[in-house]
């Protein structure tokens, strides 16, 4: 198999399962067979097979249409001054929250 940065699924270069996951050019545990997917270790020794991408290469659209988990992390989804503002006036107007100074002396 070549060096080069395989990423995505490809036909099981040990001729085991129908497809197996590559990635960065290694075969990894995630196994395909049919729309069932699951793990197995790749065996040890070399690839029996080449293996053929079976799917579009997901870095294709140079991942502008993938999530990644720290997105979220990146911006603030709310803005925070106006979220808590907007909570306490719904507490407030329900007669739910007190929201003078617990020392104040106009209670």
């Amino acid at each position: 198999m070549s060096k080069q940065s395989f990423e995505g699924w490809f036909t099981d270069p040990y001729a085991v399962h129908e497809a197996r996951w590559l990635s960065d050019g290694r075969p990894t545990k995630l196994v395909r067979d049919g729309e069932v997917e699951s793990y197995d270790e790749p065996p040890s020794g070399a690839p029996s097979v080449v293996p053929e991408r079976i799917e579009a290469d997901p870095s294709a659209t140079n991942g502008s249409d993938l999530i990644r988990a720290d997105d979220a992390e990146r911006t603030d989804p709310y803005d925070s001054p106006s979220q808590v503002m907007e909570a306490l006036d719904s507490f407030g107007q329900s007669g739910l929250l007190d929201v003078r100074h617990p020392y104040s002396e106009d209670k």
